[in-house]
Parts: C-alpha cells; sequence; structure tokens
C-alpha cells in the first residue's frame, strides 16, 4: 500500500469517517480542519490523486491524529507472510518447491512497493 492510499484511507475511515457529516464534501472540509490543511489538499489527498504525493511531515500528522502507524499495516503482512512460509517448510521436501515458490512471489511483490 502506497503513502498515499494510505493517507486517504485514514482520512476516510478515522479522521472524517462516514457518518461524521452529511456529505463527502463537508467530510473532507472536517478533516481539513482537523489537520490544518487547505481543502484542496484534503481533497487531492482524500481522493488519492495520482498527481501529489504525501510528505512525511504530513504522514506523522495523519499519524498523531489516529494513532495509527503507517509501518504497522507493511509489517503485519510481513509477519504473515513469513508465517506461511515457515508452515510450508515445516511441511517436508514436497512442499519445499511451493515454499521457494510462494517466497519469490512475495519478494518480487513487496519490492514494487513504494517505501515510507
Amino acid at each position: 500500500m502506497s503513502e498515499l492510499t494510505w493517507a486517504s484511507d485514514q482520512l476516510q475511515n478515522y479522521i472524517a469517517p462516514p457518518g461524521s457529516a452529511a456529505g463527502k464534501g463537508e467530510r473532507i472540509r472536517n478533516a481539513a480542519r482537523k489537520l490544518r490543511w487547505s481543502y484542496w489538499r484534503t481533497h487531492s489527498v482524500w481522493y488519492a490523486d495520482e498527481r501529489v504525493s504525501v510528505k512525511p511531515r504530513e504522514l506523522r500528522e495523519i499519524e498523531v491524529l489516529t494513532g495509527v502507524k503507517y509501518g504497522q499495516e507493511q509489517l503485519r503482512e510481513y509477519d504473515e507472510l513469513i508465517a506461511a512460509a515457515e508452515s510450508l517448510l515445516a511441511g517436508g521436501k514436497e512442499d519445499l518447491r511451493s515454499a521457494a515458490v510462494t517466497l519469490l512471489r512475495a519478494l518480487a511483490g513487496s519490492s514494487h512497493r513504494p517505501r515510507a
């Protein structure tokens, strides 16, 4: 998950969750007030506009406001991959090839993700 996607998710689900205002425009305005960002900056992040990038300072502001750390999600994902590989390796030699393929796929997928 990219920083922009994560930030968009945090805005929509934690900072200005559904039910916190009548419509999306008002939810975006509420999020902008809480973060002290401009409406249009918040709007661009809300809709994960690929033309913008989220600055580290902005990620920290979101983390402070929500209490959720960006890296926690990636860490959980890696822990799940490691646990799956360990269970495959424990199965014996016949599962070794399957474990190697799973590991290679996981590594190839994680190498294409943006870093925080």
